[in-house]
């Protein structure tokens, strides 16, 4: 059976980038935001970078274009992200993909680093972790990240309706009365028909029932307490993060901060 080769390669993470844009509009402002924050962080145009959970490598590749000498290490368990992201950038200096399973405790001392990162990135990938797997790699990163290095997290962050059910709903109202006016016809490819795609696809199929056997998503995708916006700062604020909070949003799309004290 043939490889998957560059241009195939890359054809799917385009077609993986048009239908997450699909349904995160802002999804490229949130990128820009995560890389502004990044370059005015760290201070320093070659940043060693951890991008966990890094998928076929989107985030990467563009923070690439903007610190060409950075160094960035995708993290993923994912088979089928890490096969195309392997493919479609072998040849990109700067960027290698590590296979990992973050919920497995001691990742971080599986990657062999001769120093400590300046930055852990993600976007759209920490919501699938459960709560107490989510804790785990919070304080997995506070203690490999250099004093005074960021975390990163653009991601979508839902309020707790507990505590706050007026602003909770209309939050959702908010986000969906958008969603209708973006695509009065409703959306092209979804998340589920794109990965139905990718499972039919002769080359790539033996790698989805390896993330089938791996039980990446576990079950977990959008788990309930992983989405919300009080969870992922108290989680920091407990794994010992100096400075926790939100560097951007536009509704319920942030860019959430933690600082490892200096």
């Amino acid at each position: 059976m043939p490889g998957l080769d560059r241009d195939t390669a890359r054809g799917w993470i385009e077609r993986w980038d048009r239908q997450q844009e699909d349904g995160l509009p802002d999804r490229e402002d949130r990128f820009t935001a995560l890389i502004d924050a990044l370059e005015e962080g760290t201070g320093r145009p070659d940043p060693l970078v951890l991008d966990i959970g890094c998928g076929p490598g989107s985030l990467a590749v563009r923070l690439l274009d903007r610190l060409p000498r950075a160094t960035v290490i995708g993290i993923d368990a994912d088979p089928v992200s890490l096969t195309l992201g392997q493919a479609a950038y072998q040849d990109l200096p700067g960027l290698s993909f590590v296979d990992l399973d973050l919920r497995v405790p001691g990742w971080s001392a599986r990657l062999g680093l001769d120093r400590a990162p300046d930055a852990a990135v993600s976007t759209t990938a920490l919501h699938w972790l459960p709560e107490p797997d989510l804790r785990a790699l919070y304080a997995d990163i506070v203690s490999v990240l250099r004093p005074g290095g960021l975390l990163l997290d653009g991601d979508q962050f839902t309020l707790d309706a507990k505590e706050t059910p007026v602003l909770a709903r209309l939050d959702v109202a908010l986000r969906q009365c958008e969603d209708r006016r973006r695509f009065p016809g409703g959306h092209r490819e979804s998340w589920h028909d794109w990965w139905d795609a990718v499972a039919a696809d002769p080359v790539l199929a033996p790698h989805v029932a390896e993330r089938d056997r791996r039980r990446v998503d576990a079950g977990h995708h959008g788990a309930t307490e992983s989405t919300q916006f009080a969870t992922h700062i108290e989680a920091l604020r407990a794994a010992g993060f100096a400075e926790v909070g939100t560097l951007w949003q536009r509704g319920d799309s942030r860019l959430l901060c933690g600082v490892v004290p200096g």
